[in-house]
């Protein structure tokens, strides 16, 4: 029996000359494999709903392994995401974050939601890097990782001076600071958008602008606790430092001409 499903297609793999198995991630199911028959043809009807991020409703039947594709609906292409190099490598590791972190056929409306949200944020021209974070602040609960960012982990201070140390998993205060010599010291603005990227419900983003010296924080303390705690060999990850760098050397190419 076919049945209808609200759905981003995560990726597909060539199978035969012609067909294409689709890993779809539903609202109402969690993800789900499904055999798109024909879809590699131009011509197929199978051929647009089936790119990478494609967002729709579509028919599957299920079942224990691979289930079948027989139609969809587009509801977004995310076009403007695919035919941006940096906007497609972005997309490609939350994405791939999602994948990696999920289990097949195991329902979360939530984790759903807040990929599409996202997807939909940085198709609209939102910071890329800025979504990421918020992305990759929210995946720490679904990995089961969440760090102590209300208080200090080792003494449980609610004020003071922040760092974040990997090794005790959240904030330490100035006072407890010296129990890690490796911690990243902390702006004020940093120590803040981690807790607000952690607890923000993405429906009322504003606008947000971030100086990059507090983003080269974020980052490495993201990286970092990614790193230690989340056990997750990412492809996309890795090409998307490749792009970062590559946007950095045009960034300072065009200061230079300036």
């Amino acid at each position: 029996m076919f049945e209808k499903c609200e759905a981003i297609v995560m990726r597909t793999v060539d199978y035969g000359e012609t067909n294409k198995i689709v890993t779809l991630f539903t609202r109402e199911w969690g993800k789900v494999a499904a055999m798109a028959r024909g879809a590699k043809k131009p011509s197929s009807r199978l051929s647009a709903v089936t790119q990478p991020l494609a967002y729709g409703h579509y028919l599957v039947r299920r079942s224990r392994g691979v289930g079948l594709l027989h139609q969809g609906e587009l509801i977004d292409s995310m076009r403007a995401l695919r035919e941006d190099l940096f906007a497609a490598a972005y997309a490609a590791y939350i994405v791939e974050l999602t994948d990696k972190s999920t289990e097949e056929q195991k329902r979360n409306p939530y984790l759903f939601e807040l990929l599409l949200q996202t997807l939909q944020y940085m198709s609209e021209g939102r910071d890329l890097e800025i979504m990421t974070f918020i992305y990759e602040m929210k995946m720490l609960s679904v990995l089961g990782i969440p760090p102590v960012l209300d208080r200090c982990a080792r003494c449980g201070a609610t004020e003071g001076r922040f760092s974040f140390s990997v090794k005790e998993a959240g904030f330490l205060c100035h006072r407890c600071e010296a129990a890690d010599p490796h911690r990243f010291s902390l702006s004020p603005a940093s120590a803040r958008l981690l807790r607000l990227f952690y607890h923000l419900d993405l429906a009322r983003l504003g606008a947000i602008s971030v100086k990059e010296g507090t983003k080269a924080e974020l980052r490495a303390v993201l990286s970092s606790y990614y790193d230690e705690y989340a056990g997750l060999s990412l492809k996309a990850k890795r090409f998307l430092e490749q792009i970062a760098e590559l946007k950095d050397k045009l960034d300072l190419g065009g200061e230079r001409e300036t």
